[in-house]
């Protein structure tokens, strides 16, 4: 009996997902691979299970659908060997905001958000019962650059950064890791889905050198990892400004400034 946690990840399929579920499993891990193409996932499982000698299984799911989603939830409550979540799912954003139909952006935010969030709640409890455990939530570099033009696809990036420092907060003290990836330009099939040539683009990371890079901040227990940034101090030096931003504010009165001279 394998005495290593097994590993869900989400997103499996591919990119970034199928490159977690190799590295795991050559580290040992057996794997539960959801995604919505079973064929590319049973070619995976194979492979892995071939060269690896791990146990794989497939769980054929569309996360934006509630009832996959619910049957999702009861396997990461329920199933006490997984003791490893990768949220990895996601999808970006085709066209400028004015663009989005109602449709679309319902997808768009109940895949990047709404799934992980119910996934990470769903065996959170568990890990917290038993003081051990991992969370990995897949966000972007773009969760913190407006500028980039993709408004909703950034804001749920943005939305991954904050519920995982939220979770760290709450969550590793009773022992339970929660640490937040934030790729840049990746090359995975992401850029085809939403209508973009990944080649025109100035500088794109291979997939299998962020996916290390992740897994070096992983065993670290880094709680941001962004294997992008060339130097580390810039982000310390951001968060020591945000904490700084909220010593500066004071509840029971407004700022000076916005005070009638009236």
């Amino acid at each position: 009996m394998n005495t290593l946690p097994t590993v869900f990840i989400t997103g499996a399929s591919s990119g970034i997902g199928a490159t977690y579920a190799e590295r795991f499993a050559r580290r040992g891990h057996d794997l539960v691979l959801v995604a919505r193409d079973k064929s590319r996932l049973d070619t995976l499982a194979t492979r892995l299970r071939a060269e690896c000698k791990v146990a794989v299984d497939v769980l054929q799911a569309d996360l934006t659908n509630p009832a996959d989603l619910s049957a999702l939830e009861i396997r990461l409550r329920d199933d006490v060997r997984i003791g490893i979540l990768i949220n990895n799912a996601g999808m970006a954003q085709t066209g400028r905001f004015v663009d989005q139909s109602a449709e679309g952006i319902d997808r768009l935010v109940s895949l990047n958000t709404l799934a992980l969030t119910r996934l990470a709640a769903a065996i959170a409890p568990r890990f917290v019962a038993s003081g051990s455990g991992a969370i990995v939530n897949i966000g972007s570099v773009v969760g913190f650059a407006p500028e980039f033009g993709t408004s909703i696809y950034g804001a749920t990036k943005a939305f991954v950064l904050f519920l995982s420092q939220g979770l760290n907060v709450e969550l590793s003290p009773k022992g339970v890791y929660v640490q937040a990836v934030l790729p840049a330009a990746t090359r995975t099939e992401i850029w085809e889905r939403s209508g973009i040539d990944v080649n025109t683009l100035p500088e794109v990371m291979d997939v299998e050198e962020l996916v290390d890079a992740a897994l070096v901040g992983f065993d670290r227990r880094e709680s941001v990892t962004i294997p992008p940034l060339q130097v580390a101090e810039r982000w310390d030096v951001l968060e020591r400004e945000r904490k700084g931003l909220l010593s500066d504010i004071r509840q029971a009165h407004a700022a000076a400034r916005y005070l009638s001279k009236a």
